[in-house]
């Protein structure tokens, strides 16, 4: 290479560089990492959807800064996938925001560098209540476990269920829901006859459904990841006649997903759940929500939770730019977020100065017919639900 041309070169190398410095100065970078393909997929699509459906209703630039979204596939719950991801969105992809997070372990594993890096990291799904301690950095806008679950132990012991059978995914958030069940159900004078934990990738239901039976509770308290699980278990839980044996289904809404629910159909009448957001949830703002996923996510059918948590964890981000003027600090964000109040498809909801985690009303709901389609049909609530364990 001759003098010239290396001149040339560096000329061309030096003015690619300022011009990939001039456009991060002009967006705001948010990377979301979630599993967009393996056997948890929907629940990155469902983050995507929420997102693309904030964007689409308030548009794609704020403090004249255009919001530009980076993803990154974890495959499923695999800690160094995320941890890679999220090291090289920071280092290499210069992103203002962290956010995602579908299951607990790709949480746990990307916060130690969102604290060394003072990045915001946004938790749209990932769900046990320990996250938020282990990073400053680290605000949810989703829900935990215990904070869904332990309504339920109260409701059922109020309403004449004394004898239940726990069944759990076996990982923290599974554990979270059956110990914050227990201490509301077990302390209103319930009694848990067994509690059974299944594993997280591709339980085989069959036996633990005939262990329920055996058993004779008068009901089951069900927790497994959102999506094909809950359609696995309810068929098991019909074919082995559970139902007839007059065993009633109690969970939290993991089991009847928005998402997945008219796939399950009648199989799941009358199942009761305790969660934060129904597809059926009756306010302006939620119609408002359905309305622009379905013109920003053609063919997607009916969003979730999850799309909800992106659609506010979005919110939230816009917010906090809006308040820094687009200058984005790590700091400064956390600032802005603590305290911060969203009236968001669910219902208000706020974000806890003191933890960094959601405050949120928990519905207790029934999967009922609403012209034709299974809904889950809100029908009690607690208002202002904290993560219990906090």
């Amino acid at each position: 290479m001759t003098m010239k041309t290396l001149a040339a070169s560096l000329a061309l190398l030096g003015a690619c560089m300022a011009t990939a410095s001039a456009v991060a100065q002009e967006t705001i970078r948010v990377g979301l990492i979630a599993p967009f393909s393996g056997p948890f997929a929907d629940y990155g699509k469902q983050m995507e959807g929420g997102i693309r459906a904030y964007m689409k209703q308030h548009g794609d630039k704020v403090a004249g800064k255009k919001i530009e979204l980076i993803i990154k596939d974890t495959t499923g719950p695999v800690p160094e996938i995320a941890k890679r991801h999220a090291q090289e969105l920071v280092v290499r992809d210069k992103v203002d925001f962290l956010a995602g997070f579908g299951l607990t372990p790709e949480a746990l594993a990307a916060a130690p560098v969102a604290e060394q890096a003072k990045k915001p990291m946004i938790i749209m799904n990932a769900a046990t209540s320990v996250i938020t301690t282990k990073s400053n950095y680290v605000a949810r806008v989703s829900m935990t476990l215990p904070q869904i679950s332990a309504p339920m132990g109260t409701w059922a012991v109020k309403n004449g269920i004394k004898k239940v059978v726990t069944l759990v995914a076996d990982y923290g958030p599974g554990i979270d829901a059956e110990t914050a069940f227990k201490t509301n159900f077990v302390g209103g004078g319930g009694q848990v006859m067994e509690s059974i934990r299944v594993p997280l990738r591709n339980p085989e239901f069959a036996p633990y459904i005939q262990r329920i039976k055996d058993a004779r509770p008068e009901a089951v308290f069900i927790f497994v990841p959102a999506g094909e699980q809950g359609v696995a278990f309810m068929k098991g839980y019909r074919e082995r006649g559970l139902a007839e044996a007059g065993i009633k289904v109690i969970a939290t809404g993991d089991l009847t997903d928005d998402h997945v629910l008219p796939a399950m159909g009648d199989a799941v009448l009358g199942v009761t759940t305790s969660f934060h957001y129904s597809a059926a949830h009756d306010s302006p703002e939620n119609k408002t929500f359905l309305k622009h996923f379905a013109d920003a996510n053609p063919g997607a059918g009916r969003p979730n939770f999850m799309a909800v948590a992106a659609y506010d964890g979005i919110h939230a981000i816009y917010e906090v730019s809006k308040k820094l003027n687009g200058k984005i600090d790590g700091d400064k964000a956390m600032a802005a977020l603590k305290g911060m109040k969203i009236n968001s498809p669910r219902g208000p909801i706020v974000i806890d100065p003191a933890t960094r985690d959601v405050v949120q009303t928990v519905y207790i709901r029934r999967v009922e017919k609403v012209n034709g389609e299974v809904y889950n049909v809100e029908f009690d609530k607690f208002a202002d639900v904290k993560d219990p364990g906090k």
